[in-house]
């Protein structure tokens, strides 16, 4: 079936402090987000300049096409000025401190610039998985943290924010990042329709 009218747009916004890999995660995702074994290393990753924001990436979702726009805080336009479809909340999995911000500085700042209503979908999006150093056995035991997230940390604040979905990829091995777009794909192209895009019963594990 062809569509003869205008795929919609869905604005994406990425929030999170700065170089947690937003830049990197957005220039994955500009290839489709395939891994690095498929000849995309890092180093040959395309340079994304912020000046050229959106990036707009065409897809086709359940026989229909769409165009998502994605956004980050460098944008040109003055990011708390958009009104997005669907928020992602990010942080560096190995700076337990970018986790921390996100309740600290970034629920205050969404809550006062974006209308967080039942209808915007967010979430919360753990990134640099290929650098996570696991707890040693002593922290583990003393009920200490190690100095990387780890999964269900992550998972509990995304809770905590009332996040529709949680998930984690490295951009730099490509790592989970074709499911991670998928999963942000289904949820925005969710948010064009009655029911719209948000979860019931909690934070959903992608």
């Amino acid at each position: 079936m062809e569509y003869l009218d205008a795929p919609p747009e869905i604005t994406v916004l990425l929030l999170g402090d700065s170089e947690v890999g937003k830049s990197t995660f957005l220039s994955r995702l500009s290839i489709g987000g395939r891994p690095q074994d498929d000849g995309a290393s890092h180093s040959e990753l395309p340079a994304l300049r912020d000046m050229d924001q959106p990036f707009q990436f065409n897809l086709t979702l359940y026989r229909r096409p769409y165009a998502l726009a994605f956004y980050d805080t460098a944008s040109p336009t003055n990011y708390t000025l958009l009104e997005p479809s669907f928020l992602i909340l990010c942080f560096d999995i190995t700076r337990r401190d970018s986790l921390l911000s996100l309740k600290q500085r970034w629920r205050e700042l969404v809550n006062s610039h974006f209308d967080c209503n039942d209808a915007l979908p967010v979430m919360v999006l753990g990134l640099k998985r290929d650098l996570r150093k696991e707890w040693t056995e002593e922290e583990s035991r003393d009920g200490g943290r190690g100095p990387s997230v780890m999964p269900q940390e992550g998972l509990l604040v995304a809770q905590e924010l009332r996040a529709d979905l949680y998930a984690e990829c490295s951009a730099v091995t490509g790592e989970l990042c074709r499911q991670v777009l998928e999963d942000i794909a289904k949820t925005a192209a969710k948010t064009t329709t009655e029911k719209g895009a948000k979860t019931e019963g909690g934070c959903l594990v992608m």
